[in-house]
């Protein structure tokens, strides 16, 4: 049985959910949130869900529909991919207004961290004869005044079939998954394959949101990134390439001009690509 036969939402969802308790502590970040501010959030989300009820006079059994849909979303432990998809490009364009480096977006569900460190320049974890483009990736981490950081660069991304490792059955532990970290010069070369763009889960309750509204699935082809450098904030983004017939109505909204590659076909059959980062340094 092939890994697409086997994923389901639901596993893909409880993967989600369980990696971001082992990885986010969320509530001690805001621990010393002032009741005012937790009131005026509270009260305004419930104030535009009351509104939309009274505008378009939800009926009871819509309502009930809502409640158990809820109620579902979180049986599946698609609570990660429901926000991610719909709420964190918003989130995320309110963090990293004030950045003069390069733009970000979104993290998505499928982040894991200490991926196998691959140095400077090297090749991400994948299996022998992994499907898809080989693409070779040269680029360069700066600060916003120019001087070149050494930094880590963590890379990960779905494989040719649209799947994540350790998000989905029958794949490597850490396929499609690395840590490349640069010397003081900044420099970091990556080879990897070209990823094909995929359907966010649809077997779920998410899926079944999609279906209801009439909206597709659809991703278009990414990379994600995390860049880090010491005094230097992080960067989270996706890169894309142009072309992608999703490029423009991206289920999860987190498309940016400034994130598209410009791969450059090569005689040998591989893409070479060039996009460096500017990181802002951490105000003080």
């Amino acid at each position: 049985m092939t890994t697409a036969e086997q994923a389901t939402a639901a596993a893909s969802g409880a993967s989600a959910t369980e990696r971001f308790h082992t990885d986010k502590s969320p509530f001690d970040a805001v621990k010393n949130t002032p009741t005012e501010r937790v009131d005026a959030l509270a009260r305004e989300v419930l104030s535009a869900v009351h509104e939309t009820i009274r505008k378009h006079r939800v009926s009871y059994d819509e309502y009930n529909a809502l409640k158990a849909w809820m109620i579902n979303v979180g049986q599946d432990g698609e609570w990660p991919l429901f926000l991610d998809v719909w709420v964190e490009h918003v989130v995320e364009d309110v963090a990293t207004d004030h950045r003069e480096g390069n733009k970000g977006t979104i993290e998505g569900p499928y982040y894991v961290p200490g991926a196998p460190e691959c140095g400077a320049a090297g090749t991400i974890p994948m299996r022998d004869g992994e499907t898809g483009t080989p693409m070779v990736w040269h680029g360069k981490v700066t600060s916003t005044d120019g001087t070149p950081l050494a930094a880590k660069v963590e890379l990960w991304h779905a494989d040719a079939d649209g799947f994540y490792s350790q998000f989905a059955p029958g794949l490597p532990e850490w396929n499609l998954r690395g840590t490349f970290t640069t010397g003081p010069d900044g420099i970091f070369t990556i080879t990897t394959i070209r990823p094909a763009p995929y359907q966010i889960p649809t077997d779920g309750s998410c899926g079944k949101l999609i279906s209801a509204a009439g909206w597709h699935a659809w991703r278009p082809a990414h990379l994600h990134v995390k860049v880090s450098a010491p005094g230097h904030e992080l960067l989270t983004a996706q890169l894309y390439f142009p072309g992608d017939p999703h490029n423009g109505d991206d289920i999860a909204t987190a498309v940016k001009p400034e994130l598209m590659l410009d791969p450059k076909p090569q005689p040998d059959g591989s893409d070479a690509v060039a996009y460096d980062f500017v990181l802002d340094p951490v105000a003080r």
